[in-house]
């Protein structure tokens, strides 16, 4: 019996569903098992970042081992049209604070252009009722950095994908 492979996708494939999306799942080494979690991140063309709130599960463990596995997916809505990319690397946080401010204005950016609920505040840590711009005014979360990515793992299914493959 033959085993249909998923085909890889190419880099620029990849970065276009890193792009085009902005919610992802972060599986982090937890203590018997490991520990995923949703994230939303920012992406440069060359670098994801993420706030996380300094509290929670998340935190412990990106402190007893930074490494993780990075997972963005695509999907249609009747699964005919799919694709994913995990990256496995690891976080590292951001101390600098200009460095920590530009990251911080691009969540602000990205939450604007997506037009996203205020709701996503309370997942960053602050009130819903929040003004954006607290993202930069208060330090109420970490800041960090995928880096040092040691395998991208990236599949499709055949069938053509749309352009514009916005977060399902």
């Amino acid at each position: 019996m033959d085993i249909f492979k998923i085909p890889p996708m190419e880099k620029d494939e990849y970065d276009r569903l890193i792009h085009d999306n902005y919610i992802c799942r972060i599986a982090f080494r937890g203590d018997s098992f490991p520990y995923i979690a949703p994230f939303l991140y920012s992406f440069d063309g060359k670098y994801l970042y993420f706030l996380p709130t300094r509290y929670g599960r998340k935190i412990d463990y990106f402190h007893k081992d930074p490494h993780v596995s990075v997972e963005i997916e695509y999907y249609s809505d009747d699964f005919s049209a799919y694709k994913f990319v995990s990256l496995q690397g690891t976080l590292e946080e951001v101390i600098e604070n200009d460095e920590k401010q530009r990251i911080r204005s691009e969540f602000i950016s990205l939450i604007r252009e997506r037009k996203l609920s205020s709701n996503v505040l309370a997942a960053l840590g602050y009130m819903e009722s929040d003004p954006l711009e607290i993202i930069i005014q208060e330090d109420r979360n970490m800041v960090w950095c995928l880096t040092d990515v040691k395998e991208i793992i990236a599949l499709k299914n055949t069938q053509s994908l749309p352009a514009n493959t916005d977060n399902k």
